[in-house]
């Protein structure tokens, strides 16, 4: 079902938000999994719906693999959330989450890095501090 890019922004500047929340209330240098419990914590607080660690099974002509892959957060069932505590993002981290739109079909995805100073939030395709969901385009990258 489309989803328009103000409802897709608006969810994404609140999910956003709550990130930089917990960046600055733990900082950097942690283990990705306590960034998403503390960010699962926080949306659900927030009175969202978020699923953690969602099992996506990858279909490949008549064999259905269970194991194929989980998001780390689907929020609303319209935004999935990948999380990082890695020095960089690199080309493999975006492919993982371009992997999900083609399984699930879910356009907008926030990648988001745990692992600076100072919370910093980029648009990787022109690096801007305004966020602009384009549903089935390249993943937004927030570096934290």
């Amino acid at each position: 079902m489309p989803q328009s890019i103000t409802e897709l922004n608006s969810l994404s500047q609140v999910i956003l938000g709550e990130a930089f929340h917990v960046h600055t209330l733990l900082g950097p240098g942690l283990l990705e999994s306590a960034y998403k419990e503390c960010l699962f914590y926080r949306l659900t607080k927030s009175g969202l719906w978020v699923e953690k660690e969602k099992p996506m099974p990858l279909i490949f002509e008549d064999i259905r693999l269970d194991q194929g892959y989980r998001l780390d957060l689907l929020v609303e069932n319209k935004i999935v959330i990948e999380l990082k505590a890695v020095e960089a993002i690199n080309d493999l981290h975006i492919a993982q989450t371009l992997t999900y739109f083609k399984i699930r079909k879910i356009q907008t995805r926030l990648t988001i890095k745990f692992q600076r100073q100072k919370p910093k939030e980029r648009n990787q395709k022109n690096n801007s501090v305004k966020l602009c969901v384009k549903p089935g385009g390249d993943p937004l990258r927030a570096t934290l």
